[in-house]
């Protein structure tokens, strides 16, 4: 039975596309990766996504796993690159929502301050208006009326999958477009916004 063969004989079948092999080795260690990634993330939604493109991933490039000496240090590295990944999406997101949202010019302490967040601000609503006009929408009911990618999936009929993509191939152009249409960095100011919006 497969369930008694050793890890390397397993992943050689999996390496073949033995469908029952894949399934054994997702029931070994499901639940160990489950709680490596939510003692990382403490997220439950997160965690889930993760493990689960994890699985789909290893399915998809089977072929090419038949070198693999340890099952599990695989999972846990494929975790970890996922993760990092998801924080520079998270981050790449955090810098546009600050960019396209106004901010009155009371509320910055100084008057250089606000004028280097317009040029921000308008060099941002330029990207996104050269968006394709579906990416352009899902990025503009994220960033501007801050749905979920669950609500916009709803709103829009889509799958939430196709949402992801979408927003973040728009959010990776804009942050682009702003790097090469401006000499600015962004300094402590907008860093002072990122931490009030999204310490709530």
């Amino acid at each position: 039975m497969l369930v008694q063969l050793d890890e390397s004989e397993l992943i050689k079948q999996l390496s073949r596309g033995d469908r029952k092999a894949f399934t054994v080795l997702y029931k070994r260690d499901i639940n160990n990766l489950y709680r490596y990634i939510y003692f990382i993330c403490n997220s439950k939604e997160l965690t889930e996504e993760i493990a689960q493109c994890i699985f789909i991933k290893i399915w998809e490039r089977r072929e090419t796993l038949g070198n693999i000496t340890s099952f599990r240090s695989y999972l846990y590295r494929s975790a970890k690159n996922l993760l990092l990944d998801h924080i520079k999406r998270s981050k790449t997101e955090a810098k546009i929502l600050v960019m396209v949202q106004p901010v009155s010019e009371e509320s910055c302490e100084r008057s250089d301050d606000y004028i280097n967040y317009k040029d921000y601000y308008l060099i941002a609503q330029d990207a996104i208006n050269l968006l394709p006009e579906k990416r352009r929408q899902i990025v503009e009911l994220r960033t501007k009326d801050g749905l979920s990618l669950d609500e916009i999936a709803t709103k829009l009929s889509i799958s939430k999958a196709t949402v992801k993509k979408q927003l973040y191939t728009g959010m990776d152009f804009v942050r682009k477009y702003i790097h090469s249409h401006s000499e600015l960095t962004i300094g402590l100011f907008l860093i002072g916004i990122w931490s009030r919006l999204f310490s709530s």
